[in-house]
């Protein structure tokens, strides 16, 4: 196969958004594991999927995500491997209690994959806004979390969570975004992926947008002679510490980018991680601890809350001009 054909396959095989990813994987890994549970919340699209094709596997318990936690809780304590299908805020927040209580602190194998995550879901309005979701699933014992990049990356962390012993949240966007690998890579859950290399600041990035807008923003940055390292931080716990720590000693500085409030997600993991190993400057770019109160496209968005390529360009220059030596000294 020649490189044009190559690409070509390459991008029809991860066409479409995470959540058409993710569909599509969970049946093949469900087809060859009958522990394989799907739990659908009525979000539309599983029962013409999975539930076609496994109903004896797939269960659409309604719009009561709370229960839905309960229940896989209790397919889980069974022997089944349950994954669980709801938006990224009805995940977090309103079924809270029973995703810490039933799930985490059983460390039961419950994977809870949730659509809409950030400000993904922007035309839904504030309800259905993700910027805490890591927040509070990060707080809980157990709990792995995964942010995916693409739907190349959304294919591995199904499969990876399959894997592990304990309960694992994915979040996942709602349309389609471009790709970020364009060919085979290692993923393993807590390690970090280097995407380019850089020895003057570091760019931090977890999620699609975060992870292309660093991307682009490493562009504009080698175009005005600085170069920038950038991390993809696709599991936010465990965290890549010694990520971090090389970045934190290799570099000037770090600078996290996040689709979540700044409170809680990736700039805190980092923070925390960086202040106990190897203390550097950090400046966060995310939702500026705040309810996004408006309703729009999920890129419209972005750039009304300030999580842009220029804003991440103009945190990484106002972190290396602060650590530039004064001439006069």
């Amino acid at each position: 196969m020649n490189a044009a054909a190559a690409e070509a396959d390459w991008a029809a095989r991860y066409a479409g958004s995470t959540r058409d990813a993710y569909r599509r994987t969970l049946l093949e890994l469900a087809e060859k594991d009958s522990r394989i549970f799907c739990l659908d919340s009525d979000t539309g699209g599983l029962e013409e999927g999975f539930g076609a094709a496994l109903p004896g596997q797939y269960v659409n318990l309604g719009i009561a995500e709370a229960n839905m936690m309960t229940v896989a809780a209790a397919l889980a304590q069974s022997g089944k491997i349950p994954f669980v299908n709801t938006m990224a805020s009805f995940a977090s927040s309103r079924a809270c209690e029973q995703v810490k209580l039933d799930i985490a602190y059983n460390d039961l194998p419950v994977k809870i994959v949730a659509s809409h995550g950030g400000i993904s879901g922007g035309y839904l309005g504030p309800t259905h806004h993700a910027l805490e979701d890591v927040a509070i699933l990060r707080a809980f014992p157990n709990f792995t979390i995964i942010v995916p990049a693409d739907t190349v990356e959304t294919v591995r962390a199904v499969a990876a969570a399959l894997a592990l012993r304990g309960p694992a949240y994915i979040r996942l966007g709602r349309k389609s975004t471009p790709l970020v690998y364009q060919a085979e890579y290692a993923f393993s859950v807590g390690r970090a992926v280097t995407l380019r290399p850089g020895d003057d600041v570091t760019l931090i990035a977890a999620g699609s947008y975060p992870v292309l807008y660093a991307l682009e923003a490493h562009e504009r940055l080698r175009a005005a002679g600085v170069a920038a390292r950038v991390i993809n931080m696709h599991t936010l716990k465990p965290l890549d510490v010694a990520a971090v720590v090389a970045a934190a000693q290799e570099t000037r500085g770090l600078v996290t980018v996040e689709e979540h409030n700044i409170i809680g997600g990736l700039g805190s993991a980092v923070a925390e991680a960086a202040c106990e190993h190897a203390p550097a400057p950090l400046r966060r770019v995310g939702i500026e601890d705040r309810f996004c109160d408006r309703v729009g496209g999920h890129e419209d968005l972005l750039a009304a809350y300030g999580v842009t390529p220029e804003r991440i360009c103009a945190a990484a220059l106002g972190l290396l001009r602060a650590r530039s030596p004064d001439p006069t000294d």
